[in-house]
């Protein structure tokens, strides 16, 4: 099956292609003529970006056989409507078997081999015995490594991709190192173990199999907060004589980290790691999301468009001098 992507899209072309569904929705018509009657609205998507698409004609048929997170092969036209939109006039049903996962699903872009010897060298790094056992429990796991690295860290707000979990524990493992450097009195061990534990909890909050990383049934009664916390718990129980103390602070550092009760955190931070951790994890974060927007583009005179999630554009020209 060929694949015509969403960024080459231009209206008056014609189009025959498989595409993700992120959206959809049954809508009642508006003109007097047609009341009683629905149209279908959708958005689909594909590596490359989303495009709004409605189908005037079957709405109610072909809603029947498709759920958000298919994959399927449209048939139509691009057309204009507060720019370029879809109008459908055939809708068929694919599986992930017959199209390429990568038409749909970003990879990180830091290459796998290089996160893979930085995260070795990390590990390498935490230098207490115990803490070094506990590195071992988790990451020695064969089904553990595979799921954590190719997990994403989130649905849409940052590292959104396949291996994104990875990229992010690594960036956050490197502001820890910078601030351990700055206040040698942080434990660097423990913050090592705060970076890369953390969201460990994400390999089951969501679905490994889905393309648009949907929640599980875990992942929406605990969240990824709890779900490591217990992992954690679960590990530390096969290390004997695992200090106590280490425990309850590396627990406080995961039950923390988002920093504000607001924001997620059972616990606000309350010791010098959980409040380095909580940076490191905000800032590897922010950097990505202005990151992602950035790489949108341009919209109008070195701005990009308005980002909901920042609350803001992004200044992307550069000042020049007189």
């Amino acid at each position: 099956m060929n694949k015509q992507f969403v960024k080459d899209l231009k209206v008056g072309d014609q189009i025959r292609s498989a595409f993700l569904v992120t959206e959809k929705a049954l809508v009642a018509f508006s003109q007097p003529n047609r009341s009683g009657e629905q149209f279908l609205r959708m958005q689909l998507a594909d590596i490359s970006g989303t495009v709004r698409a409605v189908a005037w004609e079957k709405g109610p048929e072909w809603a029947q056989v498709f759920q958000v997170g298919d994959i399927i092969c449209v048939r139509g036209e691009v057309g204009e409507y507060k720019g370029p939109q879809l109008i459908v006039h055939g809708i068929e049903t694919t599986s992930e078997d017959e199209v390429e996962r990568g038409w749909f699903q970003r990879v990180a872009p830091t290459p796998r081999e290089e996160m893979l010897a930085n995260l070795e060298a990390v590990l390498n790094d935490v230098s207490d015995p115990y803490l070094s056992l506990l590195m071992q429990e988790f990451f020695a796991d064969t089904e553990f490594f595979k799921r954590y690295t190719e997990a994403p860290a989130a649905r849409s707000v940052h590292h959104n991709y396949v291996g994104g979990l990875l990229e992010h524990s690594l960036e956050v493992a490197v502001l820890c190192r910078q601030y351990a450097a700055i206040h040698p009195e942080l434990d660097l061990s423990l913050l090592y173990c705060g970076a890369l534990l953390h969201d460990a909890g994400k390999i089951e909050e969501y679905d490994s199999d889905s393309l648009t990383f949907e929640l599980t049934d875990k992942g929406k009664l605990l969240g990824h907060i709890m779900i490591a916390q217990e992992m954690v718990e679960q590990r530390i129980k096969k290390i004997p004589g695992f200090p106590e103390a280490y425990r309850l602070e590396l627990l406080h550092m995961l039950l923390s980290h988002h920093g504000q009760k607001e924001w997620g955190s059972p616990e606000i931070p309350k010791t010098f790691t959980a409040y380095a951790l909580f940076h490191a994890d905000l800032v590897s974060a922010r950097l990505n999301q202005f990151s992602l927007v950035a790489k949108k583009g341009e919209k109008e005179n070195g701005w990009t468009e308005w980002d909901r999630l920042l609350e803001r554009s992004v200044y992307l020209g550069k000042a020049e001098p007189e």
